[in-house]
């Protein structure tokens, strides 16, 4: 069921015809190849448009920045809640045991 089904050997496509480059002559010069002429408009960046690009950058650095340490300071802030969370219960149980 789940072996491959291969086809016949037979439906091969038949072999063409071995194709033989002609002599090359050394008379003729060989031709210089010429780079590709580019469609795409070139991007000139001014003065002013690099200052802009720069603080454009620099502000998405700030704007990361900040969320990552806002992220930073939830995790911590969580964490020390779960870890007052536990002493409290710790010496809840405690009392809770004693009184027994």
């Amino acid at each position: 069921m789940l072996t491959p089904k291969y086809p016949p050997q037979d439906t091969a496509p038949p072999a063409t015809a071995v194709h033989t480059p002609a002599p090359l002559q050394p008379s003729a010069p060989a031709p210089v190849p010429v780079a590709p002429v580019s469609n795409r408009p070139t991007v000139q960046l001014t003065p002013r448009s690099a200052l802009a690009l720069a603080a454009g950058g620099g502000a998405v650095v700030l704007a990361v920045g900040a969320v990552l340490v806002s992220l930073l300071l939830a995790v911590a802030i969580t964490g020390m809640s779960v870890a007052v969370v536990a002493v409290v219960l710790r010496s809840m149980l405690k009392d809770f045991n004693n009184q027994r």
